[in-house]
């Protein structure tokens, strides 16, 4: 590894520890502003005999756990690396997001439950102007702990944070349910926030099933995002000698640890020595730019030395494509000594692999029969 190399892992270092500084030091201000408000709002809802009083101070006691669980989880995912883990543990934070989902999950069934107990068996509350003016400013707060949670993970690209942030701000909905509720009765003597408190515990239910779908594709290992495989494609693609990027496969274990492999396809006289030079240089250039790892880079070879060759890849490219599964061709290659031709073909994923194989011989056969061919079918892994 050159100096380059060791300065690019010294600041991507350095980003980790202030990203998790930054995920712990805001998780710490919305473990204190949530306790506070929990224990406002419990006071508050026993005096009144407010249910949804009561149930919003609950909220606030899970958002607090919440928190607690995204810093544990911030320390957990920056862990080194060891012999059991040797690619660290940055996949922990999408488990505590799982965690914080169902948290928040816990809280909107709790709030559905009690709501209908309350329309079961209905208690008249007291409120008053405190109780009013309390709850105002827990929606001020609420909302302003939203924004704070969004603008920070946001900037440190953190699920867990953007969860709460999305908690925060359903909770702030769900107290300016509150508010309607108590000003309605104080005018009207009409009791509604059981009945809101339902409606309040269905938005939070879906939020949490939103946030519990997002944790599980992380973990199960989604589709890489569509500006990153493109942006590497294009940084690889900036070698004049690499004809094409190919089968980029991007693994994330945690934010800012991305390792990838992929094919890039280079002319078949080109000599090791420097087949070896232009991939290292693809490494350096990938990660200098967007911290991705190329742990391996294969190498297809296209033919130089005839422009028949050139002809048959179009021929079979524009047979291949007529197919509406067939996304892309590329590795093809044309071996005149041994009558072979060999290419790769990206399929959809709505049709299987054996039959697509059938379908491609049967055609590629039909072009030029005096060839026997070696197809491989592709995964539609990253957008190409």
């Amino acid at each position: 590894m050159d100096d380059h190399e060791n300065a690019s892992t010294e600041n991507l270092a350095v980003n980790i520890e202030k990203r998790n500084k930054t995920i712990i030091q805001t998780s710490i201000i919305g473990i204190i502003a949530n306790f506070l408000l929990a224990a406002g709002k419990a006071v508050a809802g026993l005096i009144a005999n407010s249910i949804a009083i009561v149930l919003d101070a609950v909220n606030n006691l899970t958002d607090a756990i919440s928190s607690i669980v995204t810093i544990i989880g911030a320390k957990l995912s920056a862990k080194a690396p060891n012999k059991r883990f040797p690619l660290g543990y940055g996949r922990v934070e999408y488990i505590s997001t799982l965690v914080v989902a169902g948290i928040v999950f816990f809280a909107g069934g709790t709030a559905l439950v009690e709501s209908i107990k309350k329309i079961i068996h209905p208690e008249t509350p007291e409120y008053s102007l405190v109780t009013i003016i309390l709850i105002i400013a827990a929606i001020i707060v609420k909302i302003g702990l939203s924004i704070f949670y969004r603008a920070r993970g946001k900037k440190v690209k953190s699920g867990a944070l953007t969860a709460s942030g999305a908690d925060a701000f359903y909770d702030a909905i769900l107290s300016s349910s509150v508010l309607v509720s108590a000003i309605v009765f104080m005018i009207w003597h009409v009791s509604l926030e059981a009945y809101v408190g339902i409606i309040i515990a269905g938005f939070i239910l879906k939020a949490a099933v939103e946030m519990i779908l997002d944790s599980l594709t992380d973990i199960l290992g989604g589709r890489p995002e569509r500006d990153l495989t493109l942006k590497v494609k294009e940084i690889i693609m900036r070698e004049p000698e690499i004809l094409g990027a190919y089968d980029l496969i991007i693994n994330n274990y945690g934010t800012g640890k991305n390792y990838a492999s992929v094919h890039i396809e280079l002319p078949d006289n080109m000599p090791v020595f420097q087949v070896d030079k232009i991939t290292r240089h693809v490494e350096l250039n990938v990660f200098k730019e967007t911290g991705v790892i190329l742990t391996g880079v294969g190498v297809y070879s296209y033919n130089t030395r005839d422009s028949e060759a050139a002809a048959m890849r179009t021929a079979i490219t524009n047979k291949v494509l007529e197919h509406d599964w067939a996304l892309q061709v590329h590795g093809f290659y044309v071996d005149y000594e041994t009558k072979v031709i060999r290419f790769d073909v990206v399929i959809h994923f709505g049709i299987k692999s054996k039959e697509a194989l059938e379908i491609l011989h049967k055609d590629a056969e039909e072009l030029y029969p005096d060839y026997d061919f070696m197809i491989v079918t592709d995964v539609d892994i990253s957008d190409l």
